[in-house]
């Protein structure tokens, strides 16, 4: 197995064909690679191969993502879209191993988002988790600012600091997706 890291403008149409099976999201589905690329233009996408190149597993790390914290914005990588080509295999795991390893080595303030299904998964990978604090963080739909839908943030790389301003998140103290326009 062997680990990768890609920017967008290197991937190949084979590979973003693939990655969108592997997601598997019906909007996404028909989805031709340039409006893919400009899509998920500030992106790389992390992989464990096999030793044909065949993507064993994936990781899209957005880094167009920035939360707004009692009047701080706080811009993050974004760890989006683990996604295994076979369950049950560990491709999953050891994939987030190496990111966590990349991300640390090359001090990338790295966090992600899960529903609370999934924390037995991170649990198994080691990753800190702040159980329900995916629940303070808005972002805007229209005029509103609306739950943006996970149950807890996942820890792959971040500052004690960082760290303690999300462990104070709560219902009186959100954090607010910061879009750019």
């Amino acid at each position: 197995m062997k680990y990768e890291v890609k920017q967008i403008t290197e991937l190949t149409e084979t590979e973003i064909e693939h990655i969108l099976q592997l997601w598997d999201i019906s909007s996404w589905n028909s989805m031709k690679s340039d409006y893919f690329r400009t899509f998920f233009k500030n992106s790389t996408f992390h992989f464990l191969l096999d030793a044909d190149k065949n993507i064993l597993s994936l990781i899209r790390v957005n880094y167009d993502f920035v939360l707004e914290i009692s009047g701080t914005q706080l811009p993050f990588a974004e760890a989006v879209g683990l996604v295994a080509a076979q369950k049950k295999k560990g491709y999953g795991v050891k994939l987030v191993e190496y990111f966590r390893d990349y991300v640390i080595r090359n001090n990338i303030l790295a966090i992600g988002f899960c529903q609370r299904e999934l924390r037995p998964f991170y649990e198994k990978c080691n990753i800190e988790i702040l159980y329900d604090k995916g629940k303070t963080v808005k972002e805007r739909i229209g005029a509103e600012w609306v739950d943006a839908g996970d149950d807890d943030i996942l820890i792959f790389n971040v500052s004690e600091k960082t760290k303690e301003q999300l462990n104070l998140l709560s219902d009186k103290n959100n954090a607010y997706l910061i879009t750019k326009e």
